[in-house]
């Protein structure tokens, strides 16, 4: 390094300085200047130049050729446009650092937006200067630097400090605001807030109940639907975890439902696919449970879902597919997956008495059941018009509130 103890004087003209060098007995300090613009680099060169503790050891005009005069000449001070050719004075900087950690790099540009001066001050520069700044804060900001100071423009501190501060104060919201997220996904993982409803599952003909849907209800803060709390819980990486807490309460449960009616379990395909499924039901029968695979996110790998829904269907289960006709390529993802039930969303059944297109999609979806030998059972019916609708398009089953609100079992 180039510098003795001293402190700056108080005068601000370029004979001060040159005294001020002398009387702390620095050495000459080397500096390279790297600018795309010909006026500017004439004009730092005229300044270095001028000064008599101070050498112009080169000039650059874009990124690579600043590296490597860089390299070749060792400066203390680099003085770096932000804007240049060639990736900028951040790649300038970082590369030059990396060579020569010993050498203190200033960034100039006339882009005084906040943004800019965090990226060079993150890829190592100790001061930043606005185009325009007086020559004299230019010398001095040689000076300071070299010495171990750093050396942004008074006109951008504050904004540079209210950024910093905004952003910290941002991240530090983000963190509460995770802990809490997390705090009330572990308080329901630990038994708290959650419960089981079932909702039952008709032969619309006969009008006997056939089967019943496990559904979860939450009853701490704060008060959403249920999807909602198991979306959340999968953002934290928990996701898995709340569904078989789900499944583990509903499966106690089973041996109060009516013999001959099926137990019906939502899974995503995250958590058909958990080696932790099997080992949260046991070794109980598998006969009378149904899995509905819902298809509102994509599945992207069908292989693995396809066997381990296999090894379900092995222990005597069935698979459905809910929400059909309302997420991800339907017909696609019932075609991969076969399953032995489909389920029409909640969206068809609600318009399929006077919207045509979703009657003609509910059609195609019900031929298609038929031709493949799979059961269809329409969710969400509402009103005895929707199940004249359904009953008259050959739907065989239905759940809804027309027909029984989700409840406690009794």
């Amino acid at each position: 390094m180039i510098v003795t103890a001293c402190e700056n004087g108080p005068e601000s003209v370029a004979a001060g300085h040159r005294r001020q060098y002398a009387a702390c007995g620095v050495k000459t300090i080397r500096v390279l200047i790297a600018d795309d613009e010909a006026d500017v680099r004439g004009a730092l060169a005229d300044l270095i130049s001028s000064e008599d503790g101070l050498e112009l050891v080169g000039a650059a005009c874009d990124a690579s050729e600043t590296v490597e005069l860089a390299v070749a000449n060792h400066p203390d001070v680099a003085i770096i446009d932000v804007k240049m050719p060639g990736g900028g004075g951040q790649r300038a900087a970082r590369e030059i650092l990396e060579r020569l950690p010993g050498t203190r790099v200033l960034a100039l540009s006339g882009y005084d937006d906040h943004k800019t001066v965090l990226q060079m001050l993150s890829a190592g520069a100790v001061g930043y200067l606005v185009k325009g700044t007086s020559p004299d804060e230019i010398v001095r900001a040689i000076g300071r630097v070299v010495q171990g100071q750093t050396s942004v423009s008074t006109d951008l501190m504050s904004g540079v400090v209210h950024e910093l501060t905004t952003h910290l104060e941002s991240e530090e919201t983000r963190a509460d605001e995770r802990r809490e997220r997390l705090d009330r996904t572990q308080r329901v993982l630990r038994g708290e807030g959650m419960t089981m409803v079932y909702q039952p599952i008709w032969d619309l003909r006969l009008r006997t109940v056939v089967g019943t849907e496990a559904l979860a209800r939450f009853s701490i803060a704060p008060e959403r639907p249920p999807n909602e709390w198991f979306d959340e819980a999968a953002e934290l990486g928990l996701g898995v975890e709340m569904e078989l807490l789900a499944i583990r309460a509903a499966l106690a449960d089973l041996d109060r439902i009516p013999d001959g009616a099926y137990l019906s379990l939502n899974l995503s395909h995250r958590t058909a696919m958990s080696t932790l499924l099997l080992g949260a039901i046991g070794e109980m029968s598998f006969d009378r449970l149904v899995w509905e695979i819902t298809e509102h996110e994509p599945v992207e790998d069908y292989e693995t879902l396809v066997r381990a829904l296999e090894q379900l269907r092995a222990r005597g289960s069935r698979v459905a597919i809910d929400d059909a006709g309302a997420g991800f390529a339907s017909l696609r993802h019932t075609l991969m997956l076969s399953p032995d039930i489909i389920k029409l969303d909640i969206s068809l059944t609600r318009e399929i008495t006077w919207d045509r297109r979703k009657r003609a999609l509910a059609t195609a979806l019900i031929s298609f059941a038929d031709e493949l030998d799979m059961a269809v059972v329409a969710e969400g019916i509402e009103t005895q018009e929707q199940l004249d609708t359904l009953l008259a398009l050959r739907v065989r089953y239905g759940q809804g509130f027309f027909l029984a609100r989700p409840a406690p079992l009794a």
